[in-house]
């Protein structure tokens, strides 16, 4: 980051250097010093972490102050190195309190603005009462239990209250904390999913940033003026990135910034409908055909040969030049191309569940099929289904913008990544950052899908558990 940050401050054209840069990087160059320091010191043998000295306390939060630099990686380590015993419920706090962080500072971008939405100076109010209640929760959350029974219940309502702002690990905390009472009470129980992904820090950097991006998506709509990302201006065409514009303007004057902010509603909304539809779909139909076999097995399977011998692309561009670019059209056209791989793994899964001896003697208890489906096989069947339905949403939102890119996806007029893109691409040599900002945005999408289906896959892999 230092040296991203070196390489940045230096202009050219003519020579001169942006001193508030160089000054941030040789913050993060102090914060990459006092990380290797407390790294070495923790890695001798005679480190005691109940009993540290206040000078390393200093440089713990030290780190932690890191995030006000946007440094993600000192804030974790920090907080990590204050707590003794991390438990699941509060490393899946830390990242639910980093969103807040990122939603609040990107949101108040819009002060810079000429104006702002109605609804902004209520929306940013709710923002900071919800963080500032997830840092009271991430600090004081491992005394819940200690609380009256009352108190205890009303907290836990609120804390789940505030995922509707789009902040998804709220829930990763909220089952984390379920998970822990079952610790409290003497149950007997497996190590969870949740608490094996927290063994992975890309999955959970990828949590992260898809956390923001579905906070963003939601909160947006009260709190950015959507007419600086579909409204022509020409007074400010091609306006380099500054504090107002922080990703420039197009060859129509609207703020690119605002076009992926709200981009990011349609990228997120097709590429999670394309995958859920071949996702149940797929999966209903897997399952008939592994279960039942026979006839209704070939039956459904050389149905799904056709769909599968056409390539998914050519078959989503066909539907979409046919019936014409909208989002719908869209959303079919991708959901089509993928029913029959998902039918495919679903098929096999149920095929190898079917003959379990636990299946066997439900059978032999007299259940009906319906019930052997619903509650034997289906649910055990499925972890390979939900691995391979996040990391395709990577390859949906991909499809989407190529699709878009090529004119073939949502309407030119709709500020969609694939659109922004293509927008872009004819400045590539003037204004390469009408191109670039949006093929981030796409790029760290998809790496954030993959990195969450990896940890996924490895979490319900026995053989690594």
């Amino acid at each position: 980051m230092a040296i991203l940050l070196l390489i940045a401050s230096i202009s050219w054209t003519p020579f001169q250097f942006n001193v508030p840069l160089i000054f941030l990087a040789v913050f993060h160059i102090s914060l990459s010093i006092i990380h290797t320091y407390l790294l070495g010191k923790i890695k001798k043998a005679n480190f005691d972490a109940d009993n540290q000295q206040l000078f390393m306390k200093v440089l713990e939060i030290i780190l932690v102050l890191g995030i006000v630099g946007g440094n993600v990686f000192t804030f974790l380590s920090g907080m990590m190195s204050l707590k003794k015993i991390p438990d699941s419920g509060f490393i899946y706090s830390l990242y639910m309190v980093l969103v807040d962080v990122f939603v609040i500072a990107i949101t108040a971008l819009n002060i810079f603005k000429p104006f702002v939405s109605n609804y902004f100076i209520p929306m940013l109010y709710i923002l900071g009462f919800v963080f500032v209640f997830h840092i009271i929760f991430m600090i004081w959350g491992h005394r819940w239990y200690k609380w009256d029974r009352k108190v205890k219940l009303l907290t836990f309502i609120f804390l789940l209250l505030t995922a509707t702002t789009g902040n998804i690990l709220v829930l990763f905390v909220a089952i984390s904390m379920y998970i822990k009472n079952k610790d409290l009470n003497g149950e007997r129980r497996q190590t969870s999913i949740i608490e094996k992904l927290t063994r992975n820090q890309a999955a959970l950097l990828g949590m992260l940033f898809i956390a923001f991006l579905i906070t963003i998506a939601i909160t947006s709509n009260y709190s950015f003026s959507e007419s600086f990302a579909v409204e022509n201006n020409y007074a400010n065409i091609l306006q380099p990135p500054s504090i107002t514009y922080p990703f420039g303007t197009d060859s129509y004057g609207r703020d690119v910034f605002s076009r992926i902010i709200f981009g990011s509603q349609i990228s997120l909304s097709i590429g999670l409908l394309s995958t859920f539809l071949p996702f149940f779909v797929g999966g209903s139909l897997g399952a008939i055909s592994g279960f039942y076999g026979s006839r209704t097995d070939s039956l459904i399977m050389r149905f799904l040969d056709v769909l599968y011998a056409i390539p998914s692309m050519l078959l989503a561009i066909t539907i979409v030049a046919s019936f014409g670019a909208s989002t719908t059209n869209l959303i079919i056209a991708l959901s089509l191309g993928s029913i029959p791989s998902y039918a495919r793994t679903m098929r096999a899964n149920v095929m190898q569940v079917a003959n379990y001896e636990y299946v066997e003697a439900a059978r032999a208890l007299g259940q009906s099929n319906w019930v052997l489906v619903r509650k034997h096989i289906i649910p055990n069947a499925m972890a390979p289904m939900i691995v391979r339905s996040t990391l395709t949403i990577g390859t949906a939102v991909i499809a989407t913008s190529s699709l878009s890119y090529l004119g073939l996806g949502v309407e030119a007029h709709i500020p969609e990544w694939g659109n922004i893109l293509r927008n872009g691409s004819q400045y590539l040599e003037t204004n390469p950052y009408l191109a670039v900002y949006p093929g981030l945005a796409i790029i760290l999408l998809v790496l954030s899908f993959n990195f969450l289906g990896d940890g996924l896959r490895d979490a319900t892999d026995p053989k690594l558990n």
